[in-house]
């Protein structure tokens, strides 16, 4: 019987002995309480949480409910150079009076060093903040703009330069019977519309000089869709009030729109531009004219609010599990 009692007592040690080493082993693998550990005891700091990036815009899918005849808008990443937007958004439209932020830029770069007149100087001024259809006709003509349809059907010389200098691939003068030439009536597709909104933010549009002034005077566009004349108008709607704070507070936002209800097919034609030092953003559409200026407003802003990036609120739409009764 002793063996047996002796074997009882050897099995019933190993037993305690293992159960005794696991803790110390657990503590060894783990770092423990820092008495043999993985390092020398050490502990192994965790990794500092890392800031959320701020938001921005960026490339999403965009679904409204639009009434009308066309509509398309495209994106451009300025840190990449990378276009990107709705299947559609190489077809054209008018450009109405966002073109007058690259017929004032254009004058600017021909200037250089030069000043400008006090005269031509109010009349581009006029032209950006109140979106002013004779001041932007003054700097059109003393850019080079011509009014007349040219041979063979080329752009002139002034929507010739924005296609070359901005490389522009859409553009082309307007078809419409009696308002050929006229520089309203010039196509561009939104793509198009972004490549022009990052040229003039590099300074490709307006030059060294005069760059900086064209910039900031494209954040004090003024007046809302009510604010509306026979020759100028509110133009400071559509993207800027579709961005969220957080995103506007990070820097001016630049930009220029264009609208009319033109009489020769009924519709608004509205075209809406907008960039940043991170995006240069393009929304254009045509819809009946009953629908007024202001639906054209919303869907600009429409569009903008769908690419930002991370959507407000987005950690509080994570799918929850249900919670049973206790």
């Amino acid at each position: 019987m002793r063996p047996r009692v002796t074997m009882a007592v050897a099995i019933v040690a190993i037993i305690i002995g293992g159960v005794m080493l696991v803790p110390a082993a657990y503590a060894k693998l783990s770092g423990g309480d820092g008495a043999g550990g993985l390092g020398g005891g050490e502990q192994v700091p965790a990794p500092a949480p890392t800031a959320p990036a701020p938001p921005t815009l960026a490339d999403a899918p965009v679904s409204v409910n639009f009434k009308g005849e066309f509509l398309s808008w495209a994106l451009m990443d300025r840190e990449t150079g990378t276009v990107t937007g709705a299947k559609n958004m190489n077809q054209t439209s008018s450009t109405e009076s966002m073109l007058k932020a690259w017929i004032v830029a254009d004058y600017l770069r021909q200037l250089g060093d030069k000043q400008p007149s006090a005269g031509l100087k109010k009349a581009a001024i006029l032209a950006i903040r109140d979106s002013d259809d004779d001041g932007a006709n003054a700097v059109y003509r003393a850019a080079g703009g011509s009014y007349r349809p040219q041979p063979g059907g080329k752009p002139d010389p002034v929507i010739a330069r924005a296609i070359r200098i901005c490389g522009l691939t859409d553009t082309r003068p307007g078809d419409v019977p009696d308002y050929k030439g006229w520089w309203s009536f010039t196509e561009m597709s939104p793509r198009d519309a972004a490549r022009l909104g990052d040229c003039i933010a590099d300074g490709r549009a307006a030059g060294p000089k005069w760059t900086e002034w064209l910039l900031s005077e494209m954040t004090k566009v003024a007046g809302s869709v009510s604010k509306q004349g026979e020759r100028s108008g509110g133009g400071r709607w559509g993207i800027i009030d579709g961005l969220p704070a957080t995103i506007k507070s990070q820097g001016p936002v630049h930009m220029k729109n264009g609208w009319t209800q033109l009489a020769y097919d009924g519709n608004w034609h509205v075209s809406c531009l907008a960039f940043t030092d991170k995006w240069s953003l393009a929304v254009m559409m045509r819809y009946p004219g009953r629908s007024g200026l202001p639906y054209g407003a919303k869907m600009c802003a429409a569009v903008a609010t769908q690419l930002v990036t991370p959507q407000p609120g987005a950690a509080l739409k994570v799918p929850q599990q249900p919670v049973g009764k206790l």
